[in-house]
């Protein structure tokens, strides 16, 4: 840890400051304005909402950080993910615990192999062509969503019982919260560190940033280069299945979903800066606590719901202003 912070650059450092003057700010704010308890719950929920949004943030950073596609049917497979891992859990005659390992399986699997048909079948050839990339997405972001409606129907799916192990309340500040909660928060930093260490620790993880770098050398070397981009769209996309997949027992399942998870990764890659997957983690967490933050502070002083929903673009804008790279982003 003391050797990475070393070995920061100026604009790193920087940002690192930023950051933490932001989040001790929040704090304060919220100790001073709400108290102890409801500080640390209103800190708790922005945790909380900050490794869901990153779990579908994390494989749009990654697609676009590795192979430079902005994948606007991100949101689509979380929501794909959400539904068939709803569906297999309701269909199977077991305990909750295997039907959720199942529907993660499932789900996960599922929408792995829709990324490397979309990657193969239509990203592929238009790699040199980002606006046709982003049409392109978008475009099948909106069919799969209809696909979707079609076959599951218009309805939302109601939260589903949390494994059995999961299953019980344990009290934090006052209040009577999910292990289940405390689960989502795990799974998110196991992403973080996961990919972290997968791209940086491991063979494979150093073929990948290889490829990417330079990808005629490493296909000299008798690596395939274009199974390298489509494990990496793949892996893309069954992070964004598995963040679905947590959400069902948490919130149920509904059409909307896809695209608000969607908006809100794009707010935190910006904010993180494009292509920087520690951008993607810290952003989504600064991201989880403003929402939270600014969720609070209308419940207690303004009766404005739509405060919660522009604080994060008002944040946004003042990091683009202050350091239009993003706070984590290279400068070109």
């Amino acid at each position: 840890m003391l050797t990475y912070f070393a070995n920061l650059s100026p604009q790193h450092r920087r940002s690192w400051g930023l950051v933490v003057a932001y989040v001790a700010l929040l704090l304060a704010v919220s100790y001073v304005d709400f108290g102890y308890n409801t500080a640390g719950q209103t800190a708790f929920r922005g945790i909380l909402l900050g490794m869901l949004v990153f779990m579908v943030a994390s494989g749009l950073s990654l697609i676009f950080g590795l192979l430079d596609v902005l994948n606007f049917a991100q949101g689509a497979f979380l929501l794909i993910g959400a539904y068939v891992g709803y569906d297999v859990y309701t269909s199977l005659d077991a305990g909750t615990t295997v039907r959720f390992l199942a529907a993660i399986v499932s789900g996960v699997v599922f929408v792995g192999v829709l990324g490397a048909i979309m990657e193969t079948g239509l990203i592929r050839p238009l790699y040199d062509r980002p606006v046709f990339q982003i049409v392109l997405t978008f475009g099948l972001a909106a069919v799969l969503l209809d696909l979707v409606e079609r076959y599951y129907g218009p309805d939302p799916k109601q939260p589903l019982d949390p494994p059995g192990f999961l299953d019980n309340n344990f009290t934090l500040f006052d209040q009577s919260l999910s292990y289940y909660r405390l689960f989502i928060i795990f799974l998110g930093l196991t992403m973080m560190v996961g990919v972290f260490l997968l791209l940086n620790r491991t063979r494979i993880g150093i073929i990948i940033r290889a490829g990417v770098q330079d990808s005629e050398m490493v296909q000299a070397l008798g690596i395939n280069v274009r199974l390298i981009f489509t494990l990496v769209f793949v892996l893309g996309a069954a992070l964004a299945a598995l963040g679905g997949i947590a959400l069902v027992p948490y919130q149920g399942a509904t059409l909307e979903m896809g695209n608000q998870f969607l908006i809100l990764a794009i707010v935190v890659i910006v904010i993180g800066g494009m292509g920087s997957y520690e951008g993607t983690a810290i952003a989504s967490i600064v991201v989880g606590l403003t929402r939270a933050v600014a969720e609070q502070l209308s419940l207690e002083h303004f009766d404005a719901p739509v405060l919660a929903e522009t604080s994060i673009l008002l944040l946004m804008i003042v990091v683009l202003l202050v350091q239009p790279s993003g706070l984590f982003g290279r400068e070109e």
